[in-house]
């Protein structure tokens, strides 16, 4: 328990907070920016962006992506899902089962 103690203590925490304020500020500027929900005014774009997903489905223009864009595709599908899981988890405070 004393080695937690003294290591706790030789952590220059004014430093660590001083050194992460710059990057606090750019994560607040990106959050602001990328993470508000959408307004009423884009819904028509949010309509039309998925009308165009189900037309070029049903005209098959996935088989015509480049390998790099399939991959791209694939890595950002599987961050989505993790993400949902990882709310998932907040959301029921456990890693398993629901506290019923």
């Amino acid at each position: 328990m004393s080695k937690i103690v003294n290591l706790l203590k030789s952590i220059p925490v004014a430093e660590i907070i001083e050194k992460s304020k710059p990057k606090l500020k750019t994560m607040i500027y990106y959050a602001k920016e990328e993470l508000p929900p959408p307004k009423i005014s884009d819904i028509p774009a949010i309509k039309s962006g998925i009308s165009n997903l189900i037309k070029s489905a049903k005209d098959r223009r996935y088989l015509q992506l480049t390998v790099r864009e399939v991959w791209l595709n694939t890595l950002v599908s599987i961050e989505v899902i993790c993400w949902f899981f990882v709310g998932e988890c907040i959301g029921k405070q456990h890693i398993i089962g629901y506290d019923v």
